[in-house]
């Protein structure tokens, strides 16, 4: 079932996508792009690959993005850049990514943070056997997916309230006793301006992606990112804090 929806989706056909990695080496953002962007290309996307933050200072390609994927860890971003990269999500750009690779990617940059829905924090143990649970069943990211187990980092973020939770993981207390209970959201939709943004803390390295789930999730995540300046904004943000 996940391999026929995925041969089905036309909607990233004709789609422009700026593919930007680089940062800590460990998360592999290198061999992501073997990965991710001949699954991009395949679906009839027109790809731009670059290892280069200073993309994102260039305002005509910047204007003319349907999506940004990003895969950089932790490293520094000019106050230039984050402008270019804000304002074309804010205007309707997507922006899509995973783990560390955009929700540990700028640690000074509070906006930048505002803007994803999340930050982590810690990942408590190291790699670890946890699990993933779907929350929401009807959303076309996790539509027809089952929970499942993981044996990687597991991620705990600081998260913003109006994000629409997608899927979560919970916290056994067993590397860290105050956390024991808690339930974390795992991958999550949000918008900033017109801009649509999806973030999975799943994929620590690429190898997690050998789990069908972990991939489904991201590869729909990423095909509704793009969709920012072709579809209605959807109407589920309601924030938990009144």
């Amino acid at each position: 079932m996940i391999l026929n929806a995925e041969r089905e989706s036309t909607v990233l056909k004709g789609k422009k996508v700026l593919y930007v990695y680089g940062g800590w080496d460990g998360h592999e953002p290198r061999q992501s792009v073997d990965i991710f962007v001949p699954w991009l290309r395949a679906e009839g996307a027109e790809v731009i690959v670059s290892d280069k933050l200073d993309t994102y200072a260039d305002k005509e390609l910047m204007e003319s993005l349907d999506l940004i994927v990003q895969v950089v860890t932790m490293a520094k971003i000019t106050q230039e850049q984050e402008k270019g990269l804000l304002e074309a999500v804010k205007a309707g750009c997507g922006f899509a990514g995973w783990h560390g690779g955009i929700g540990d990617s700028f640690r000074e940059n509070t906006e930048y943070q505002f803007m994803v829905g999340g930050q982590w924090v810690a990942h408590p143990g190291g790699i670890i056997d946890y699990r993933v649970k779907i929350t929401d069943h009807k959303d076309g990211v996790t539509r027809g997916l089952n929970d499942f187990d993981m044996h990687s980092e597991q991620y705990f973020v600081h998260v913003d309230p109006n994000v629409k939770v997608l899927a979560t993981t919970t916290f056994t207390g067993e590397h860290s006793s105050w956390i024991d209970g808690c339930v974390v959201p795992v991958a999550w939709k949000k918008y900033y301006g017109t801009g649509r943004v999806f973030y999975s803390s799943l994929g620590h390295v690429m190898s997690d992606f050998n789990v069908l789930q972990a991939l489904e999730i991201q590869k729909r995540g990423i095909r509704w990112a793009a969709e920012s300046k072709y579809r209605p904004k959807e109407q589920w943000v309601s924030p938990v804090y009144k």
